[in-house]
This record gives structure tokens, sequence and C-alpha cells, in this order.
């Protein structure tokens, strides 16, 4: 009896035993994935050089550099129209014509009025002659001779009135046929046949010959970066490889009812840009700072501040750095300070990342570090 109870015992005691160490191993174990160093992979987005312009782009219109809104100068029905839009016109084509009838009646009423001015003439020219007859034989006073004299006056003025309104008549006549002034191309028509208009008012456009350009609309946001004689670069969408040098020529000093001011850029002559065609005008804004750009899941914040996290190539390890955000853009956020050209930054998963944490890079970045950590080292050598 106490024989069994002794190797009960001694079993026991082997069994609590191997159960300690089985323990034991287990507590190292636990012990050793504690002190385990976390290496989390990143994606990251090196800082190229900061950027010191910013380009604008603008669409627009190509032009002529004059359009002429050629109108009658008299009041009437447009009776004729002999152009259409496209049509070329040069100078002294008829354009359009206007019912004259009553300024060809007023016409033979002034040449009436002239007949008569005339004949009054004589008339005064025959009185004035007898009286001066009789005054130099003392049968007349020499008032009634000065009155004779006064009427032919009055008598030549009329007619010289009369000879005017009948020019004037005339011109009337000449006014209801439009006629072109310059070589140029029809590019509207405001009013046609059966339309009664005033003097004045705009029936037929025409871009004249010569210098073309383009107007673009600009917002007052960016109409300071605008100056006349500015350089910049026409594209249009009708020719990729057509690329023309342009200069600003004017911009306007008021804002139109879109909020936006009017630039025309003057560009060279070529037979390929043609009126009508839509054109891109770029140019370079200076900026008064200069900006890098990052993804905008590269920003974080930290205690109330912007940060990004930057990667120490060779501890492999990241660090946090406040920046300060200039504004966002659609490719991301451009950032005023607190980055420089070189520096990694973190790009995605910014919201694991803890000071000093270790990270590993992507293969091209991991193979760039080290090139640049062998190249170091060669130099030490050296």
């Amino acid at each position: 009896m106490v024989s069994l109870t002794t190797n009960t015992l001694r079993t026991i005691a082997g069994a609590a035993l191997f159960a300690a160490f089985g323990l034991g191993l287990t507590g190292c174990n636990e012990k050793k994935e504690e002190t385990a160093e976390v290496v989390r992979p990143v994606k990251v987005v090196e800082i190229a050089q900061a950027d010191t312009t910013r380009k604008l782009d603008y669409s627009g219109a190509v032009r002529a550099r004059t359009d002429m809104n050629l109108g009658f100068r008299v009041n009437g029905k447009i009776v004729e129209r002999k152009v259409d839009i496209g049509q070329r016109v040069k100078p002294g084509d008829v354009i359009a014509r206007m019912d004259a009838t009553d300024y060809i009646l007023a016409v033979r009423r002034s040449q009436a009025d002239l007949d008569a001015a005339e004949k009054q003439v004589q008339t005064t020219e025959l009185a004035r002659t007898r009286a001066q007859t009789l005054f130099s034989k003392n049968v007349t006073s020499k008032s009634q001779l000065e009155q004779a004299e006064l009427s032919y006056e009055q008598a030549v003025s009329t007619r010289d009135s009369a000879v005017s309104a009948l020019t004037e008549a005339k011109n009337q006549v000449a006014y209801a046929d439009l006629t072109s002034d310059m070589n140029g191309i029809v590019t509207a028509i405001n009013a046609d046949v059966g339309q009664v208009v005033s003097s004045g008012t705009p029936v037929i456009t025409v871009a004249v010959d010569g210098e073309k350009e383009v107007q673009v609309a600009v917002p007052e946001m960016d109409i300071a970066q605008f100056k006349v004689g500015k350089d910049v670069k026409a594209r249009f969408w009708s020719d990729a490889a057509l690329v023309l040098n342009g200069k600003v020529r004017e911009v306007s000093g008021s804002a139109d009812q879109s909020r936006t001011f009017a630039v025309r850029v003057s560009v060279p002559n070529d037979p390929r840009v043609l009126l009508g065609m839509t054109a891109t005008i770029e140019a370079l804004a200076d900026n008064t700072q200069s900006y890098v750009s990052i993804p905008l899941s590269a920003l974080a914040q930290k205690d109330g501040k912007q940060i990004v996290w930057l990667v120490d190539r060779s501890a492999g390890t990241v660090h946090s750095r406040a920046i300060q955000v200039a504004d966002f853009a659609d490719d991301g956020v451009r950032v005023a300070d607190g980055l420089k050209a070189g520096d990694v930054v973190v790009a995605a998963g910014t919201q694991f990342m803890t000071e000093n944490m270790k990270v590993k890079l992507p293969a091209a970045s991991a193979q760039q570090a080290s090139a640049e950590i062998n190249a170091a080292s060669a130099d030490i050598v050296r």
C-alpha cells in the first residue's frame, strides 16, 4: 500500500514538472513575440523641386483684330441683301439696299427749290441793275439802290442754301446703298430684308482682313497676371501641332456681366489659323512663394496641426513634421512651408504611423536609397 502511494506521488510530481516546463516555454515565446519589432511596408513619394510658377490656361476664339459693324446712315426699310455669312467683300461692294423712294422725292423737291432760287437771283439781279442806272441819272434815291442790292444778296443766299439742300438730298439717296469700306469677310447679319431700321443700326458685320487675335475671358483672381505685352502661347484644338507665340495686346478695364475680363492676344499671321477657330492661351503666372505638391492622402493631423510623415532612409524610420498648406488642387495639396526637394513622405496609411516606427520602403525606393548610401560611403572612403 505504501509502495503504491510512492509511485503515484512520483508520477504526479513528474507531470507537474513537465507542465511547469511547458509553461516556461510558452512564457518565453510570448515574451519573444512581445519584443519582436514591427516593420510596416509603406507607400512613399519623393518631393520634387518646388514650383515657382503655375500655368494659366484659358480657351477663346480666333477673331479679326478689327470688326466693322456696318449700318445705314439713313432710316428706312431694307429691300435687298446681297451678301451671306462667309462671303468676301471689297471696298465699294454694295452689300444691302434700302427703299429710297422718299429720298428720291426729296431730291426732286430740292431741285425745284434750287430752280426757283435761280429765277429769284435773276429777277433781283435785273432790279439791282435798273436801280444802279436810275441812281446814276439821279432819278432814284440811294436807299432804293441799297434795297435792290440787299434783295439780290438775299436771293443769292437762298440759291446757295438750295444747292446745299439738293446735295444733301442726293447724299441721302446714296446712303440707301450700304457698301463695304475695306476688304474682309462677312461674319454676321443682324438685319434682313423687310426690316425697318434706323440710322446707325448694325446690319452686317465684316471682319477686316489683316492681323488676327484670340480673345479669352479671364476671372478677376488671375487678371493681374495678364499685362499688355506679356508673352503667351496659343494652341489650337483643330491642330495639336500648331503652336504660335502670342502677345497680350489689350486687357479690358472692367469686368462684364459674367464677372470676367476680356483679354485679346495678337498672334502671327498663319494661313492655318481661321476666324472662329477655338484656341487655348497658355501663360505662366509668377508666384510670390514657391510651393511643393503632395498627394492628399499624405496629409495628416497631430495635436491639431497639419503634418506629414517623413521617412529617414538610413534608419528606416518615420518622423512627423508640421507643414503649412497653401491650398488644395485637383491633383493634391500645395505646401508652402515645411518640405523641401528630396524629402520622402509617406503617401498612404498615415493613420497607422507613429514616431520612430520602423518602415519598409518599396523595392524601387529601397534600391534608390541603397544606391545613395553606397555613393555616400564611397565618398567617405575617398
